[in-house]
């Protein structure tokens, strides 16, 4: 952790880990008038506790992708950051809790299921290649493995059979937490999924993710592959029918900033599978969109600094 963390006259502090995500941002709120200042949480650095941290309103976008990047220990600075911030009753857009929530898809499962939206059956796992391929005879093909702790859909794997898993479990590269999920596979009716942008309580827009090329699915201009087709179209003039008790998760768990992405099913079920919230925005969504994403979060970050 920084030493100088305390030294900010900024009306808002950022504290993130991944400096390629941060541009569009930068944008929006130069073009808002806001006045930001960037918290790198790496992993490095050291925290003076006694320290009084500056007046400002803070907003948390760590990823959990942060490992991804040789930034696997940002999750602990960002926990302990966050602590020192709200110990001194700074406000904090996106907080602890929502840190967690981030960090765990079993959370963000439990969650969901608490608030009473549709998830996937899953079972979390802690051990070798025999549990989790024991896991997989529960849930039953189809079935999908990931990482607790993801991010841009990495190491996310489709199996069709359980044989399958079991030829190839001892060579799957391990979780950063350790944790794995084996989860049902949860049909689309057609090939794409939705992302249900929200700021501050307010629906912004929907995005039309396709998923024929796989489950890597960040939409951030800098995840994009060179020559790839595009994979996000915005759904316009769509709401989602689960719009009341999405926004009801969110007041429960304290997010104001966040991404939701769910699959439509044949059978007409709407299974939500992955809460965001350090959310990126793709920018040719972002050309077409009714409402920009990064300048929502700017104008709310301004509201809470008063």
């Amino acid at each position: 952790m920084a030493s100088d963390l305390h030294r900010s006259n900024r009306t808002v502090i950022a504290l993130h880990e991944n400096p390629e995500w941060w541009a569009p941002f930068q944008v929006a709120f130069d073009a808002e008038g806001v006045d930001v200042e960037q918290w790198l949480l790496t992993g490095e650095g050291e925290l003076d506790l006694d320290s009084v941290p500056p007046e400002a309103v803070f907003w948390s976008r760590m990823s959990a992708s942060a490992p991804s990047r040789g930034h696997a220990l940002g999750k602990e600075q960002a926990r302990g950051v966050l602590a020192w911030l709200e110990s001194h009753g700074r406000t904090v857009v996106n907080g602890r809790g929502v840190l967690e929530l981030e960090m765990s898809k079993v959370a963000q499962h439990a969650a969901l299921r608490a608030a009473g939206i549709d998830v996937p059956r899953t079972v979390a796992v802690l051990g070798g290649p025999q549990r989790l391929v024991a896991a997989a005879e529960r849930v039953g093909a189809p079935f999908v493995t990931k990482h607790d702790q993801g991010g841009k859909g990495l190491g996310v794997r489709l199996y069709g059979s359980v044989e399958e898993l079991a030829d190839t479990a001892a060579e799957l590269d391990p979780p950063a937490n350790g944790v794995w999920l084996v989860q049902e596979y949860v049909a689309p009716a057609e090939p794409f999924v939705t992302r249900v942008e929200i700021v501050g309580g307010e629906h912004l827009y929907s995005v039309r993710v396709s998923t024929e090329q796989g489950f890597e699915l960040c939409p951030a201009d800098a995840c994009a592959a060179p020559g790839a087709a595009p994979l996000f179209a915005l759904r316009e003039g769509y709401t989602p029918p689960q719009l009341g008790a999405y926004q009801q998760f969110l007041r429960r768990n304290g997010i104001d900033v966040v991404g939701l992405e769910f699959v439509e099913t044949a059978d007409g079920r709407l299974v939500t599978y992955d809460v965001n919230t350090n959310t990126n925005y793709n920018p040719d969504v972002e050309a077409v969109a009714p409402r920009s994403g990064p300048r929502a979060i700017a104008r709310l970050l301004a509201a809470r600094a008063g």
